[in-house]
């Protein structure tokens, strides 16, 4: 059998481990066997009693000292990790509501508003006014009435207007339509304090109203007002993988979530001072790349190159070609100033929230974003002088190419035209059974799956051999990219429906949608579909699924519980939050379809996976009764003359 070719990763790997350079691989191996309780969500420390355990197989104790039992003690947990991955996401998307309200206001050079269109939808979202005002002025507004979704006193989120309305009031009836972002992050934290809720179930119910503030709230802000400010993704073409960094350049990574960090990056590479500065030391120019959601952001706007996803961040400091990694928050290993210590390379930090130990930090605001970005380049562009080349190492093989930028605005042109954009086309080719279904693929890349592991790929790869097409976000789509299937030319590998549709319309069966921050999108494209009709009248009627494979992440929780409670079938693969408390466990798998239309599961065996979101598609199919399949029969010229007659109208006057 012929041995298979080495991903970059493993190649890297490899590299680091002949110069001794410590990977999160190696740190993982360490942690083994990790924590029992901690894996099943049996150990509680939140007060001074504990640490609590709960022994589920033997003799030991059934119940904290406070008389917690599993249940509570795996829901509170469950709620946590969803109010974190919601106050993640949140925090991210209350920064852009500033950075807007700053731009409007003349306040943040360099920033302007890119899509008058989408903000005139937001506004209309919002019930902004907008007839005889200049744009700025709904642009400050627009951004005032996101900043008042963090905490106003009273009523609900206005973005879950844009679920159908079936949804909505599934949210009325079990009391889970959220309210002030900020007030469910902190009501979660509450709860789940000694001597708070302990009923496991009503935990559960906040777990879906604080996770519903992620999708229809901190994400969805920032998705749309990212989306007003620097422009509302389009197909671009771009390249993704370490040979993305070039020895001839000065080579800088933006790592991250907020794009404005980035953006700032981007416009000032091309300051003359920096160009004349990069050209003085002998380099041919300034390589800007991207890692984790930073660089889907930058890749689905701009194009520019991804150096990889996030278990990519150590490897790609070790080519040695990287003369300054910057920084802002979330998925930001601290280990990264520690393998920096074996290169030239220099690690900055930019927010006041986010520091790490032993880096520089250079501090980013919005009013003097431009002049911070030149200055974390200018030192990029100093530290090249100290590179050294005995140490440099870019893994070879072609760069990936890319077609990325596919927002549901975007999908909905291509489906229906400029004056008819529409997701009637793809209804019609759900019904038909050219697709079978449409599957979210997102979350995070993770050790416990092994170096260069490609289990998003090879999912992908047997989604779209059955005719399902694929929406993909996050470092998950990263691994997509990098596995080259996000090129019209996958339609190959396609069954034979998909393909079809593929070829008529352009696009690759794979589409990269962006960051973790827009799986909004997937919310607001499966709510377009649910209301252009003929798929059922909500969410939870449409042949479609969500999988995380390797979720690492707090936030791949809360987005995890938000697809759910939006009616949204989720299977994550690894291990189950919530493994050591069977009633908690059955809730989520079970239970919760009753409740909300849609459940989890958990599967190991990542193989099993597709199968189970094939059967779970077909299934829908059938209660929609699109599975019947039509005979087809050719007719002769006689028989198409009576057809005519028979569907010719009756006379005027005549019934």
């Amino acid at each position: 059998m012929e041995e298979k070719q080495k991903t970059v990763d493993q190649v890297m790997h490899d590299r680091m481990k002949e110069m001794k350079v410590e990977t999160m691989y190696d740190r993982y191996q360490a942690q083994l066997p990790q924590c029992g309780y901690g894996s099943l969500a049996l150990c509680c420390r939140h007060c001074n009693y504990g640490p609590c355990n709960i022994d589920p197989f033997g003799k030991g104790p059934k119940k904290g000292i406070c008389g917690a039992d599993a249940n509570t003690f795996a829901a509170r947990h469950f709620l946590r990790m969803s109010g974190a991955g919601t106050a993640c996401h949140s925090d991210h998307g209350r920064a852009v509501a500033h950075l807007l309200v700053a731009t409007a206001r003349g306040e943040a050079p360099g920033y302007r508003i890119k899509d008058v269109e989408k903000l005139m939808a937001v506004a209309e979202c919002f019930g902004v006014k907008t007839k005889d005002r200049k744009i700025n002025e709904i642009a400050e507004e627009v951004g005032e009435m996101a900043l008042m979704e963090f905490g106003k006193p009273y009523g609900t989120l206005l973005f879950l207007k844009r679920a159908p309305e079936a949804r909505q009031k599934i949210w009325e009836k079990i009391g889970i339509a959220s309210r002030a972002i900020d007030r469910e992050v902190c009501e979660s934290f509450h709860r789940t304090g000694i001597g708070g809720d302990q009923d496991y179930k009503n935990l559960t119910k906040q777990a879906m109203r604080v996770a519903l503030a992620d999708g229809w709230g901190g994400s969805m802000i920032a998705t749309e007002l990212q989306d007003i400010l620097f422009g509302t993704p389009k197909p671009v073409q771009g390249r993704s993988s370490m040979g993305v960094l070039k020895k001839d350049s000065v080579n800088i990574i933006v790592h991250g979530h907020e794009p404005q960090l980035a953006e700032a990056i981007v416009m000032a590479s091309s300051d003359p001072e920096v160009t004349n500065a990069v050209h003085a030391t002998g380099a041919k120019r300034v390589v800007v790349a991207g890692l984790c959601c930073t660089a889907n952001e930058l890749l689905v706007r701009h194009g520019i190159p991804m150096a990889g996803h996030m278990t990519m961040q150590e490897p790609a400091i070790s080519t040695g070609v990287v003369e300054l990694m910057v920084v802002d928050i979330q998925c930001v290993m601290q280990a990264i100033v520690e393998t920096a210590k074996h290169f030239h390379t220099k690690i900055v930090t930019t927010l006041p929230k986010a520091k790490i130990s032993g880096a520089e930090h250079v501090e980013f605001s919005d009013e003097h974003a431009v002049d911070a970005a030149k200055k974390i380049l200018l030192m990029a562009v100093d530290n090249y002088k100290n590179r050294d080349n005995k140490k440099v190492f870019i893994p070879g093989g072609a760069e990936p190419n890319i077609v990325a930028g596919f927002s549901h605005e975007t999908i909905k042109y291509m489906l229906g035209g400029r004056f008819r954009a529409s997701y009637r086309p793809l209804n019609d080719n759900i019904i038909n059974g050219r697709i079978r279904g449409v599957v979210g693929i997102a979350g995070c890349t993770s050790p416990k799956v092994g170096v260069g592991e490609e289990s998003y790929v090879n999912l992908a790869k047997e989604l779209i051999a059955n005719d399902i097409l694929v929406v993909a976000t996050g470092c998950a789509a990263g691994q997509c990219a990098d596995g080259g299937l996000m090129i019209p030319e996958m339609k190959d590998a396609c069954g034979a429906g998909l393909k079809e549709v593929c070829e008529a319309v352009g696009i690759p069966p794979v589409l990269h949608s962006g960051a973790c921050v827009d799986n909004s999108r997937i919310l607001i494209a499966v709510s377009e579909m649910a209301k252009e009709g003929g798929l059922g009248n909500d969410i939870s009627d449409l042949p479609v699924a969500g999988v995380c494979l390797e979720w690492m992440s707090e936030k791949a929780i809360a987005i995890g519980q938000y697809f759910v409670a939006s009616g949204v079938y989720t299977v994550f693969g690894t291990n189950s939050p919530v493994a050591g408390a069977p009633d908690m466990q059955r809730l989520l798998t079970s239970e919760m379809e009753e409740l909300v239309g849609a459940r989890w599961d958990f599967e190991k065996d990542f193989k099993k996976i597709a199968r189970m979101v094939i059967d779970h598609i077909e299934k829908k199919r059938d209660a929609l009764g699109i599975n019947v399949k039509k005979e087809r029969k050719l007719y002769d010229m006689a028989e198409r003359r009576a057809l005519e007659r028979e569907c010719k109208p009756a006379p005027s006057g005549h019934h």
